[in-house]
């Protein structure tokens, strides 16, 4: 059994309940014999490098149940690949200060980070452990069934569809909504639990594992406006053309090559002005929104089965690695979905570390601009009853 200290870090994009793991994860650390001291880094492998640590071990619970239940990251956050200078300096802390396990809350990119720590460990013969606890709202690490942090994000994504498309019935027109997602349109789809009858909103769902044709998207907006007198999109923040190029972009990069695409409502703008164009000489009422950050830590709207499920994850992170002492991360496996139960196993670091997933193909519908109910049924369990639309 390896004995020393455990440091715990948060990177990547925050959500509603990545507090819950970092909390499920001190409560399990201190039952066990293992664990001396609980250490948490500030703003994650940043705060290790500056030996900024908040020592946790014995934090007031009452405290740290209040945490569990804010939204984002309670420690801060950070986007920083490490190089071979930044893992030297993270083995000088960690040797410094007897740390034997290293707890890192993330998403694809965070497990690559505990990947590379994790095999420089092996390769310097230190005693050490190293886990991923998966966090994302983009749903996309491999292997897992679905990321904590996904399903409170849906559900604000589906609540968020609700009240629109209930403004747009009011003051008729097209509505386009951009929705967080680079290469996987999760988080997109969801707005598709918005709807409890046939003429509900979205009526047009565009996700980045499809090509995004402007042409055919214009059709498609008139083909609903004839229908129903009115159009309510959601749109993928990612969707790209045929050569896989962002239909709109800031053009800045993080320090793990990512586009930056939240955080700028250009992609809205573009397809408002498409949609102009297409009802050239009509009067048509055409508005974009872009929901940018606000979808990943927005408090009151979590799921309750994501809160259940993060803090279980964390927990059992630790007890993996006091158990084992092997490297891994931590997926989720569905056992059904009515009534839903799932449980938790360990995955190799390597098959999560920086690749990632997309919606199968089987969630999407044949032309490309829908769901299917594949989809539904797999992602109703996870959000959770939404409230019912009252009509005259």
């Amino acid at each position: 059994m390896l004995k020393g200290n455990m440091v715990i870090g948060q990177s990547g994009g925050p959500t509603a309940v990545i507090n819950q793991s970092l909390v499920g994860a001190i409560l399990a650390a201190r039952q066990a014999d293992a664990i001396e001291k609980i250490l948490g880094a500030h703003h994650g492998l940043q705060g290790i490098m500056n030996e900024d640590f908040i020592d946790l071990t014995t934090q007031d619970e009452a405290q740290l149940e209040a945490v569990a239940a804010t939204p984002a990251a309670a420690l801060g956050s950070v986007r920083l690949k490490p190089g071979k200078a930044e893992c030297e300096r993270v083995f000088e802390v960690f040797r410094k200060h007897h740390v034997r396990y290293f707890f890192y809350i993330g998403g694809n990119d965070s497990a690559e980070t505990a990947y590379i720590i994790a095999e420089m460990a092996r390769e310097a013969n230190y005693e050490f452990c190293t886990m991923h606890i998966p966090k994302t709202i983009d749903n996309d690490l491999k292997v897992t069934d679905h990321c904590p942090g996904f399903a409170s994000a849906a559900r604000f994504v589906a609540l968020a569809f609700m009240g629109d498309d209930r403004d747009n019935a009011a003051l008729s027109g097209v509505k386009i909504n951009v929705v967080m997602g680079r290469h996987a349109g999760f988080l997109t789809a969801a707005a598709a639990l918005a709807r409890q009858s046939d003429s509900d909103g979205p009526h047009l769902i565009y996700l980045p594992e499809r090509v995004f044709d402007v042409a055919r998207f214009q059709q498609d907006v008139r083909n609903v406006m004839a229908r129903y007198g009115r159009c309510v999109v959601a749109v993928s923040e990612g969707v790209g053309d045929a050569d896989g190029n962002p239909i709109a972009s800031s053009g800045e990069r993080d320090s793990h090559g990512n586009i930056q695409l939240s955080g700028t409502g250009a992609l809205g703008d573009a397809l408002a002005a498409h949609v102009k164009a297409a009802f050239a000489g009509e009067t048509v009422r055409v508005r974009a929104d872009t929901f940018g950050y606000l979808q990943r830590s927005f408090p009151s709207v979590v799921s309750e089965v994501d809160a259940r499920e993060a803090r279980e994850v964390g927990a059992f992170a630790v007890n993996h690695a006091v158990n084992t002492a092997e490297p891994a991360s931590i997926a989720i496996r569905r056992l059904s979905s009515t009534p839903y139960a799932s449980e938790y196993f360990s995955t190799p670091l390597s098959s999560v570390a920086r690749e990632a997933t997309e919606m199968k193909d089987a969630y999407i519908n044949a032309e490309g601009n829908d769901v299917t109910q594949a989809w539904l049924d797999y992602a109703e369990p996870l959000v959770g009853d939404l409230p019912l639309i009252g009509r005259l």
